[in-house]
């Protein structure tokens, strides 16, 4: 098989689109002031399922296994509450480990090995620590301090439910929605 036929993709949860629009203000803000571009190359997200590769080909297959997978499942709550840091350089809106999050994410995970054999040995190894990134690795270990002194006193919650599942392509140059997979509960 050539290796060009073989796509990155994550999957993810999505906030609500004003949540979206919130997150992406303060992306934008880390743009601007601390230089920090990267995490606007995607939309603000929960991540499920780190980066991996899949063959073009075998796309109805996570297709399905996606569609099948949610058709179970209920919305997911979900809390975002200030921020934290991954030191030295990834600022993040701070996502509350809910039991919901934590069982769909390690439910989703399981169901990709089994039916798929996708896993990421990372996450394997370490607990699931949900995030919204804001400040990513691009941030310089100067401007991650001048951003973290102001993020850490800045306050931020909201409290909502994702209704689905999102399926992430990479286009060569940035993140992109490929499918939505509707939560429809059991």
């Amino acid at each position: 098989m050539n290796p060009n036929d073989r796509s990155l993709f994550f999957i993810a949860l999505l906030p609500p689109v004003e949540v979206q629009e919130v997150a992406t203000k303060i992306k934008r803000e880390f743009a601007e002031i601390y230089n920090s571009r990267a995490a606007l190359k995607s939309p603000p997200h929960v991540t499920l399922q780190a980066p991996f590769k899949w063959e073009r080909e075998r796309l109805p297959d996570l297709d399905r296994c996606l569609r099948e997978f949610a058709s179970d499942r209920d919305p997911v709550p979900m809390v975002l509450e200030n921020f934290n840091v991954f030191k030295p350089r990834v600022i993040y809106i701070d996502v509350q480990k809910t039991e919901e999050l934590l069982i769909v994410q390690r439910q989703l995970m399981t169901s990709l090995e089994t039916e798929l054999n996708i896993l990421d040995p990372v996450a394997k190894s370490r607990p699931f620590h949900p995030h919204l990134t804001v400040g990513f690795r691009d941030l310089t270990r100067a401007n991650f301090q001048k951003a973290w002194t102001e993020f850490k006193e800045r306050k931020l919650y909201y409290r909502f439910s994702v209704d689905r599942i999102t399926l992430l392509l990479h286009n060569g140059q940035r993140w992109e929605i490929h499918q939505e997979y509707n939560l429809e509960g059991s």
